[in-house]
């Protein structure tokens, strides 16, 4: 998508404020559960438009520890808000419900032009909202010889975790700040430097095993990535949360972001 293109230092993937949100993108929602799995734009401090029915949406989390369910959106214990649209992402079954990019299919037409995302940057950035659900996101890393590994950081997820799928999975624990009894925000900018990740792949105490031999067998035959770091070939962000942005860059620091790009910033 991006390889044969020029890459400026910072690249915005996806902006819930721009004239077409998911225009890069694809979403998926569960068919058998049409109440309950949802993708659409709303106003983040209002909840509104609510989505048709039947799709009955999720009361957002409040970030204080003595926060209750069933709290008005505008009490202080819901923290901070957005006063501008978002994209709200949300199911119980958090697999058939997300949102990817390069879309769907995008690869079989567009074999020319490469079939995977192809962004260069060490950096990428994910402002997300915590809505107090579960919640996962995935990126595919390819190193400098062509082979991928699949990054996957979850709330739910323990411990660090390699599977020996083809191509490998490195499941990682994904924490928000622990809640405070001053409400501050529900809001979060995940900032993850993707080169230290694929080390991680070639680790066999990262392995889950119940039977080492078949294990080892299994891993013997996959191609594990773990030469430098080449390029993101997708990114794919599950239920339950919101979003407000994601985008790669060449640093870490966001004294040089555009403003629109800050938490708060009026609009």
């Amino acid at each position: 998508m991006f390889s044969g293109a020029v890459q400026p230092a910072t690249v915005s993937l996806f902006s819930s404020t721009g004239s077409d949100p998911l225009s890069l993108w694809s979403s998926k929602t569960d068919p058998s559960l049409p109440a309950d799995s949802i993708v659409c734009l709303l106003d983040d401090s209002k909840s509104t438009p609510t989505p048709p029915a039947p799709a009955a949406m999720i009361s957002a989390h409040p970030v204080g520890a003595e926060g209750g369910n069933h709290l008005d959106s505008n009490s202080p214990r819901m923290g901070y808000t957005l006063t501008q649209s978002v994209l709200h992402i949300q199911s119980p079954l958090l697999t058939k419900t997300y949102v990817r990019c390069p879309p769907i299919g995008w690869g079989q037409s567009h074999i020319h032009r490469g079939r995977d995302l192809g962004l260069k940057h060490p950096w990428v950035h994910i402002q997300a909202r915590n809505m107090g659900r579960p919640w996962s996101f995935e990126l595919g890393l390819i190193d400098q010889i062509g082979k991928e590994g699949i990054v996957r950081c979850s709330t739910f997820q323990d411990e660090p975790v390699l599977k020996p799928t083809s191509p490998p999975l490195l499941h990682l624990p994904l924490s928000f700040p622990a809640a405070s009894t001053t409400p501050l925000t529900a809001w979060s900018t995940i900032s993850l430097y993707l080169p230290s990740l694929l080390s991680y792949f070639t680790s066999r105490t990262l392995l889950r095993i119940s039977d080492e031999d078949e294990e080892d067998t299994r891993m013997g035959e996959i191609e594990l990535p773990g030469s430098r770091f080449s390029h993101t070939s997708y990114v794919k962000v599950y239920a339950t949360c919101r979003l407000r942005r994601i985008w790669f860059s060449e640093a870490k620091s966001s004294q040089k972001l555009p403003w629109e790009f800050l938490l708060y910033a009026e609009t």
